[in-house]
Order: structure tokens, then C-alpha cells, then sequence
């Protein structure tokens, strides 16, 4: 399958077989050595590790058709970025992170705080230039499926880079009516990448904005519908304008704005296992692209069972559809048993037949 199933899922074409994806599953490092075969470690040269990576993702691994990536973080405003630290999530533990530091000190220092004046303008052509050789890379390292470029720091989850969560909800709740105002002129500055991509040769474009919590919407759903959606149509306008294929991620459950985000323009929805995606199914399959969205609890500690019947969940919800890929939200981490990591693969080859 690969690139051609990827990308005929894209344009809602259906495929004889259910294409998939994953998340951090090529770099669980004794998954990746079961599945090549290659004695590849955490404390492997890079160049093994790549070439291991290589071959599970590839049509002799778990044939990835679409690669999630974005290039925009908060690498880019580096002087203001708030450092929340880092849990231990990778292999080997080398995400662990204990330092936390934030520019600001108080709620009032975060309301006062002007993007378009502090995070100042960007060259167009630099930015056109960034996006389309980060596009360039990817499909070098990976051309065996359909690759992107991108915005991790759409909204929210640029908010959340600069502030932290503390000073964010502090100042939230100190004042959301001028909270939102810091918002759209957030959302004024980071305008300036989107147009870069609707002018670069990148086709594939995936806005990212954790704007939510597990149990839902972190605001308001009036305060979103005020200051988040608005700024997600200017968004995507442009990109729309120019052909691309915009694809959303939100990490959470974000069900409640499901229509929302349609009605912004994109083509495509990722989610966790808490977004209902039988939703998405029902009233979006024949017309968007949804990738998702089994349980990663289930593979952590889950029976044979379990695993199964989770599977068939997201079969059962996704198979009739053009633009459905599995894929294990929100990722496979490296703390997954291996045997049950294969388990889930072999029951998705079993399943993938429409």
C-alpha cells in the first residue's frame, strides 16, 4: 500500500485495504529490532538506528501510508518560551527534562504580553524556503508514504509553549475576555506561516493545537468560538485557496467542537481514543479523512482480547469509509509490550481487507 493507499485516503478514494499510520512506534526500539530483525538498540549509531527505522516503517515493516510531522514549534520564539520540564516518555529515558523556567511572573505579565510586537515579522521567503525543505527532507528519509509539513504551535498550544499552563489559566481566569484579545493578536502573528505554506509546493499540510483536556474543552466553548475558530478559518483560507490537503491533530477530546472545525475548512481529523470518531464517521466518513483511533491503554496492559476487540472497534467505525487509517492514538510507547505491539498488527493485517 504506502504512498499510492495514503494518498488516494487523502482524496477519498477507497482502497482495497485500510491504510494506517502510527505514532512513535519506530522508535520503540525492541519492537522495531522484533519486527526487521536488525539488533538495533536505544544506544545504537544513529545510521543503524535509521536504517532499522527505515525498513519498519517501510512495505517489508507495518507500511506506514502517511507520516505525521510538523515544523513550527517553539523553537521559534525562544526568548519568551516557558520550560515546563519533561517526564520520561522515549526509550532510555533521554526526554527526561528537569529544567522549568518562564520569562513571566505573574498573570498580569502574560495579559500585557503582544505577539505582534514581541515575535515580530518574518520573511516570507525565508519561511516559504523552511517549510518546503523540511517537506523535501521528509520525503528523502521516508518516500515509502505520504509526508507534510506543518504548525505545532497553531493556537492554544502556542499559547501554552509561551506561558506554561499555570500563568495561561491564571491569567484565563483572571480576564478571558482580554485573554482572548492576546489570543487573536497571537493568532495575528502565526498567520504569517500559514501563508508561507499556501505559497510553498508543500501539499499536505497538519495543524496541531492541543486545545483541549481529556475531559474536554479547557474555555468556554463560547470563548473558542469567539477567539480560536475565527482565527482557524484565516488559517486555512489561504490554504485552501492554493489546493493544499490541511489535516487537524488535537491531543484530548475534543467531540464538542467537531463541527466547528469542519466549518474551518480542513479535510482531516486525528484524535485520541476520546474523541468519538464513530461521530466523525457517521456524519464526516464520506467526506473528510479520519485516522484513529485505538486505545494505546489497551496495547500497554490490555488482553489478546482486549487488543482485539479494540481493533475491530476501529474497524467496524472506520472500514466503510474513503479516508479512514488506523493508527493508535496517541502513540505506542516504548514501554508497550512487544508481544502485544505484534498482536496489534497482526489483527490489523487481518482486518484491513474492505
Amino acid at each position: 500500500m504506502s504512498y499510492e493507499a495514503g494518498w488516494a485516503a487523502l482524496n477519498l478514494e477507497k482502497q482495497r485495504q485500510v491504510p494506517r499510520t502510527e505514532y512513535s512506534a519506530e522508535s520503540h526500539w525492541d519492537l522495531v529490532a522484533r519486527v526487521t530483525g536488525m539488533p538495533v538498540t536505544v544506544d545504537s549509531p544513529g545510521e543503524v538506528k535509521a536504517a532499522a527505522q527505515a525498513k519498519f516503517v517501510g512495505p517489508d515493516g507495518w507500511d506506514y501510508s502517511f507520516f505525521w510531522s510538523t515544523l513550527i514549534g517553539a523553537g521559534e520564539f525562544p526568548e519568551f518560551h516557558t520550560s515546563m520540564g519533561h517526564a520520561v516518555y522515549a526509550a532510555g529515558g533521554v526526554d527526561f527534562d528537569t529544567n522549568i523556567h518562564s520569562p513571566f511572573k505573574e498573570p498580569e505579565d502574560v495579559l500585557a504580553f503582544d505577539p505582534v510586537e514581541k515575535l515580530g515579522p518574518r520573511d516570507p521567503a525565508v519561511l516559504r524556503k523552511r517549510f518546503e525543505d523540511h517537506y523535501a527532507a521528509s520525503c528523502k528519509a521516508r518516500p515509502g508514504g505520504v509526508n507534510m509539513s506543518g504548525v505545532y504551535i497553531t493556537c492554544i498550544s502556542g499559547l501554552l509553549d509561551l506561558f506554561g499552563w499555570d500563568l495561561l489559566l491564571l491569567a484565563a481566569g483572571t480576564d478571558m475576555d482580554k485573554f482572548g484579545r492576546l489570543t487573536n493578536r497571537y493568532a495575528q502573528w502565526i498567520q504569517q506561516y500559514f501563508d508561507a505554506l499556501a505559497a510553498s509546493n508543500v501539499p499536505v499540510i497538519m495543524i496541531h493545537d492541543d486545545m483541549v483536556w481529556t475531559e474536554g474543552a479547557i474555555f468556554p466553548p463560547a470563548w473558542y468560538r469567539q477567539y480560536v475558530f475565527p482565527n482557524f478559518k484565516r488559517y486555512m483560507q489561504p490554504l485552501r485557496d492554493s489546493g493544499k490537503k490541511i489535516m487537524f491533530t488535537s491531543d484530548g477530546n475534543y467531540t464538542a467542537f467537531i463541527d466547528d472545525i469542519a466549518a474551518c475548512g480542513v479535510h482531516g481529523f486525528i484524535m485520541e481514543p476520546t474523541t468519538d470518531m464513530r461521530y466523525i464517521a457517521e456524519k464526516y466518513g464520506k467526506t473528510h479523512v479520519f485516522i484513529g483511533n485505538a486505545d494505546t491503554r489497551i496495547l500497554l496492559s490490555g488482553s489478546k482480547a482486549a487488543i482485539k476487540a479494540e481493533v475491530e472497534r476501529c474497524m467496524a467505525i472506520g472500514k466503510h469509509c474513503p479516508g479512514f487509517m488506523l493508527a493508535v492514538g496517541n502513540h505506542i510507547p516504548s514501554n508497550t509490550p512487544v508481544d502485544n505491539a505484534v498482536y496489534y498488527d497482526s489483527v490489523y493485517r487481518s482486518l484491513r481487507d474492505r
